[in-house]
């Protein structure tokens, strides 16, 4: 049973989290080298921090799986008293990424994954409004993903030590629609728990041999389908302020403003999304007093940017799969499965 009043991460705690942002599959041995200590200590430092459920690595979509699959941000609006019963069903839902509850303006956001339009618009047309608690379900579909959480780093560690850790990128092949097999589907649900197993352990728990496991999760690497996460409680990390804006931004504007805002150290998420907002920016943040500084600061940069509303997450329940605790504390894991037919 976890604590009560956990304490915060240790500068040595966020150094390996930042390590494992750059590399989340590198060796014990090459975490070893970047931080300037032995395997053996590196090993026993994550083994604590995943046993607290304060950091775990696991799978992240990749930037051409964006291209085959709909992903929406759904705001949500519950009957009085039946947010948090709403949280908690939605939560088991393997096309419910994220989940967050939210300070104002509407009681849910969350983000939500399926493989095609039209198996979304079964999922927020016929299924969520008749979930009891929910009043309203409003889908605002992602239309270019400028950058997901995934790619989100701290600056835990010296410039030297991330050198170490940051290679170039392998080339990825373009990719043709329906790529992912049902093996994949298995495998992806399995790392989802765990983003560090061996490939040996792939293949014992997914009955195949040890090479089928390595191939395919270099297949869907190498192809741009799937990427590897390292995240963490952030609010024990110093991180806890989360704040969604919504912006309006002249179309023409949009390609050039997108990856200007994630070269931002806040920025976690940000993309164009259908509706009335066009815009969605997620930030991660030391404090309240820093949402007015972000907002100054991309009003001065982007002139043309109309933040039009900004909400601040009260509490996280979900972060791609990993259902969390009031501290941002991973506590089990709903494996995201976007290919399942959502009336299932």
């Amino acid at each position: 049973m976890q604590d009560d009043a956990p304490s915060l991460l240790a500068e040595d705690e966020l150094a390996l989290i930042n390590a494992l942002q750059l590399q989340p599959r590198a060796s014990w041995t090459e975490l070893g080298r970047a931080l300037g200590v032995d395997p053996v200590t590196v090993a026993r430092r994550f083994s604590r921090l995943s046993d607290r459920g304060a950091a775990w690595v696991g799978f992240s979509p990749g930037p051409r799986l964006f291209e085959q699959i709909c992903v929406a941000f759904v705001v949500i609006d519950c009957s009085p008293g039946t947010t948090a019963e709403v949280a908690r069903t939605l939560s088991a839902h393997p096309h419910m990424l994220t989940i967050e509850r939210a300070a104002a303006g509407h009681d849910i956001l969350a983000v939500v994954a399926t493989h095609d339009l039209s198996a979304l618009s079964r999922y927020a047309l016929d299924l969520l409004p008749h979930l009891p608690g929910i009043t309203t379900a409003q889908a605002r579909i992602v239309t270019h993903m400028f950058t997901e959480g995934g790619r989100w780093r701290i600056a835990a560690l010296a410039p030297d030590q991330r050198a170490q850790l940051t290679g170039t990128p392998p080339a990825q092949t373009p990719v043709a629609p329906g790529e992912i097999t049902p093996f994949d589907r298995a495998l992806i649900s399995r790392l989802a728990h765990d983003g560090r197993a061996p490939y040996r352990t792939l293949a014992s728990d997914l009955g195949v041999s040890l090479n089928t496991a390595k191939r395919r999760t270099e297949h869907l690497t190498r192809r741009g389908l799937l990427r590897f996460r390292c995240d963490f409680a952030r609010p024990l990390g110093g991180w806890p302020v989360s704040v969604t804006l919504w912006a309006k931004v002249p179309p023409a504007d949009i390609p050039g403003i997108g990856p200007s805002l994630i070269r931002l150290p806040e920025t976690r998420n940000c993309a164009a999304i259908s509706g009335p907002h066009n815009l969605i920016i997620q930030a991660s943040l030391h404090s309240v007093s820093d949402v007015l500084r972000l907002e100054t600061q991309l009003a001065t940069a982007h002139p043309s940017l109309d933040i039009v509303d900004r909400v601040i997450t009260l509490r996280q329940d979900k972060l791609l799969g990993h259902l969390l605790d009031p501290h941002g504390r991973s506590v089990g894991v709903i494996p995201p499965d976007l290919w399942a037919e959502p009336m299932s």
